[in-house]
């Protein structure tokens, strides 16, 4: 008889919070550690392909994807840093003036 050691689930899907980095863009400063950030939404997501997926996925309603930090391990979290749609979209339009 087949037995099965822990939990399938633990090997298909991975933990996802998303942090807004925004303020970064906002005040021009350096990155800070992903867990200093405010979480906006924390989620479980297939693990296949993710890193190949994340950019085009609309996490929160309203900020847009700018980057993700990969786990140094299968059990750790995923992080994903967005920013507000309104600021991204001005300050592309304030460099779009400026060139």
């Amino acid at each position: 008889m087949a037995v099965l050691c822990g939990n399938l689930w633990e090997y298909n899907l991975a933990k996802v919070v998303v942090i807004d980095v925004t303020d970064d863009y906002r005040f021009s400063q350096p990155p800070l550690p992903s867990d200093l950030y405010p979480v906006l939404k924390e989620t479980w997501m297939l693990r296949h392909q993710l890193v190949n997926r994340l950019p085009g996925e609309n996490l929160v309603n309203g900020y847009l994807y700018d980057w993700h930090e990969s786990p140094e391990n299968d059990h750790d979290v995923w992080y994903v840093g967005v920013v507000q749609e309104e600021l991204a979209n001005q300050l592309l339009a304030s460099s779009s003036r400026n060139n």
